[in-house]
């Protein structure tokens, strides 16, 4: 299933106004406005004498690169300075300054002691946080149930990322039981908050006919928001609906941008479909070059039928010289990932001798698990093949095949 990553969520600078500091009203009000540098005028003398709200919003700044050049260890600096004076928004930001190695070495240990100490005090970013750390058994040992229990008290003070997190948990059943219809009821509070991972969730519960009955309709609602809120996936899908004309009238140019607005947010995905439509000429004009770009795009991404693709560019010379040598690495690449069409293709690579040397022992493994994995053009290569063999020969193909498969396609 798409969509179920967990992110860990920055927080934004503190609210807490001291009566007392009419400078610090003033910076609050500059970043408002969208005047950072006079934010940062007005909260920089009171971090230097010791204000911790200010001194976690000049961290933020900091970080962030608002009125001042980003540097990542001034912000840790301020915020461990407000941290240590108790203030709960620093001590969330120094943990995900830990958590991702940011201005200082990556220590989960270490994130998850400040998240743990802004959790408690009821931060329902640091419960969240903590959560994913114990989801993952980072930091901590791996606790699904412990994981739930901040996820909840975090989405229970409206907190979206730990709403979705939570409904996600009840819909793969992780440290709970399984429950649908607590899932989607998660799901939808997230989704209200313009959540784009919830509601890419949802359109795929209305379209796969999840708990609720199959609408297209509202599938294609909840996919068309998640876009607008920038979700990746949610405009693959989009673009897929338009090239074939799935719930909306089929239009290959839309479905080439909403690819486009994909690929640039470096999904594979997109950048595989987008090479195949330059290689088809589908909805653009047909153009081999583009098309090996977008399919190197994704099979550098580590895209299985994006480096089969560019394999085929290589070993028929589309786009590019062709090379042989470059077909074999690429075909290998998908074909250790268990993709079908890779591992015939190098098989076939073996039996022709082109870009190895001809091999039919190794023809034959290829295919044979090609075969396995459903291929028909292996079994007629198989059946083709083995009538070049020893019968011995095809008993030690099989052989090599059987440990090929226990090394899940690897180094055979």
């Amino acid at each position: 299933m798409k969509g179920l990553a967990v992110f860990s969520i920055l927080m934004v600078f503190a609210s807490c106004v001291s009566v007392l500091a009419a400078d610090f009203a003033d910076g609050v009000e500059a970043y408002r406005n969208n005047d950072f540098e006079g934010a940062l005028s007005e909260w920089k003398p009171l971090a230097e004498l010791g204000n911790a709200d200010a001194q976690n919003n000049l961290g933020w700044l900091y970080q962030h690169g608002k009125g001042v050049v980003k540097n990542d260890d001034l912000a840790v600096d301020w915020y461990r300075k407000a941290a240590r004076q108790n203030n709960v928004a620093a001590q969330t930001n120094l943990g995900v300054m830990y958590e991702n190695g940011w201005g200082l070495t990556r220590d989960y240990r270490l994130a998850a002691r400040w998240y743990g100490i802004a959790a408690k005090r009821g931060d329902a970013y640091a419960q969240n946080n903590l959560g994913t750390l114990y989801q993952q058994g980072l930091g901590v040992r791996q606790d699904q149930a412990a994981a739930l229990r901040w996820y909840r008290l975090a989405a229970e003070q409206g907190n979206a990322q730990a709403q979705f997190n939570l409904g996600t948990s009840y819909q793969l059943g992780r440290g709970v039981d399984r429950d649908s219809n607590t899932a989607v009821a998660w799901l939808n509070k997230a989704a209200a908050q313009e959540h784009a991972e919830a509601q890419f969730n949802l359109g795929w519960i209305f379209e796969n006919g999840r708990v609720v009955a199959a609408d297209e309709a509202a599938a294609l609602r909840w996919y068309r928001r998640a876009a607008a809120n920038g979700s990746a996936e949610a405009r693959v899908n989009l673009g897929m609906r338009y090239q074939q004309g799935r719930g909306v009238a089929r239009d290959a140019k839309v479905a080439l941008d909403w690819y486009r607005q994909a690929a640039k947010q470096q999904n594979s995905t997109a950048q595989y479909r987008l090479g195949k439509m330059y290689q088809t000429g589908d909805g653009v004009v047909r153009d081999f070059a583009a098309a090996v770009e977008w399919f190197r795009a994704a099979a550098e991404a580590g895209h299985a039928m994006a480096q089969s693709n560019l394999g085929a560019m290589y070993s028929r010379g589309l786009g590019l010289s062709q090379d042989h040598l470059r077909a074999v690495m690429w075909y290998r690449a998908a074909a250790e990932k268990g993709y079908a069409p890779a591992q015939f293709n190098l098989g076939a690579k073996y039996a022709n001798g082109e870009g190895v040397e001809r091999n039919y022992l190794l023809a034959h493994m290829w295919w044979n698990i090609a075969a396995a994995n459903g291929s028909k053009n292996a079994e007629y290569g198989l059946e083709d093949i083995e009538t070049r063999m020893q019968p011995r020969q095809i008993e030690r193909a099989h052989g090599l095949a059987e440990q090929c498969l226990a090394k899940n396609y690897r180094d055979c």
